[in-house]
């Protein structure tokens, strides 16, 4: 049990004090210690913020690159051969990936190219069938040459070469050539077989007998 001491003081009074209440007065408060040592956890993560960035990462090293070229001039030998590195590396891989991509688009082109020239036999008879009247609206043979018609349209294969054209040595290969009165310019007088193509590949040239001038 704590002793407890009486003053007398001038003015009557009783004055209660106890023993130890000035240590536990003079004691630091705990507040205060742990403020402090917060502090100096704020001022070590200050330092060590400081030291993260005085180091060049690979983030900063692609955004330097990228959007200040001035910064590779401004770099030290070390890290200026690195961002040159980088550079060179970023070049090779966008050649590399425009490269793949027009790789994969000729292939695709030459896939569809290679399945389109197995159905036009099966377009040439369905157009001969057409003109002997063999495709009546609503029959099946109709229907089969409108989905077909359909799928080879779908794969981006035009047609070409139609009666009154101009003619073109370059997409047109002339199997006859027939003097016409009042022709002035070569001109396509009867497809004997329609052309097809494929986006810039031409699948078959269009076979066609030719109107010339008249001597």
């Amino acid at each position: 049990m704590a002793n407890k001491d009486f003053e007398q003081p001038d003015d009557g009074d009783e004055v209660f004090r106890e023993e130890g209440s000035e240590a536990q007065v003079s004691d630091p408060d705990p507040q205060e210690d742990q403020n402090a040592g917060s502090g100096d956890e704020t001022n070590d993560d200050d330092q060590r913020s400081e030291a993260d960035a005085d180091e060049l990462t690979v983030d900063d090293i692609l955004g330097a690159v990228q959007t200040d070229e001035a910064a590779v001039a401004e770099a030290s030998d070390e890290e200026h051969d690195l961002l040159l590195d980088l550079k060179r590396l970023q070049a090779e891989y966008a050649n590399y990936r425009r490269r793949t991509e027009e790789q994969r688009e000729i292939e695709i082109e030459r896939a569809k190219g290679s399945v389109a020239k197995g159905l036009l036999p099966v377009l040439d008879d369905l157009d001969r069938a057409e003109k002997h009247g063999d495709l009546e609206e609503g029959s099946p043979l109709a229907v089969i040459a409108e989905k077909l018609r359909g799928v080879v349209a779908r794969l981006g294969v035009e047609r070409y070469g139609e009666a009154g054209e101009p003619f073109d040595p370059q997409h047109h290969e002339a199997i006859f050539q027939a003097p016409t009165p009042g022709t002035e310019v070569p001109t396509i007088l009867e497809v004997v077989e329609v052309g097809y193509r494929l986006g810039a590949s031409e699948l078959r040239p269009a076979k066609v007998v030719v109107a010339v001038p008249a001597e």
